[in-house]
């Protein structure tokens, strides 16, 4: 499993590296923190949805979601679908408790730590890191990496 995090976040990191590449020919679009951390807040909306579909179009098509309540890479919007039809079961509400934005041309980091409120109010922290890619228009998450506390 070790192996496929790493893997997964290497993955991540390669496509962040990617669209750096391509900023040398690329334009880049303007963004500011503050847009980059409302991301966030668009697929914490989406989540508010309760459907999956409406929440996996926040991931780009060859996104990775490494999942805070699966054991399984998420490689493919089906396998993105599948997990959010459970995990929205939960009608969890995220909340950032605290976060790093970086960003580039293009592309954009945000990690830190998030709590998530469960409808039988129980409270799930952990720990995420979203890679975002701005194409044709619009930012998309091309990693999302979440894992709970390991330390209560």
């Amino acid at each position: 499993m070790r192996t496929i995090i790493a893997a997964a976040l290497v993955l991540g990191f390669v496509q962040v590296q990617s669209a750096a590449a391509a900023a040398e020919t690329a334009t880049c679009a303007p963004t500011s923190e503050a847009e980059i951390a409302e991301l966030f807040d668009r697929w914490n909306a989406s989540l508010a949805t309760l459907s999956p579909q409406e929440v996996a179009k926040n991931y780009s098509e060859d996104s990775v979601l490494l999942a805070t309540l699966s054991n399984k890479p998420r490689l493919t919007q089906a396998e993105r679908i599948d997990y959010f039809e459970h995990f929205l079961a939960n009608e969890p509400k995220g909340h950032v408790d605290s976060r790093d934005i970086k960003i580039g041309c293009n592309w954009a980091v945000d990690l830190g730590t998030y709590t998530f409120t469960m409808k039988n109010g129980s409270k799930v922290p952990a720990r995420y890191t979203y890679t975002y890619e701005f194409k044709d228009g619009n930012w998309l998450i091309t990693s999302h990496h979440s894992s709970m506390m390991p330390e209560k």
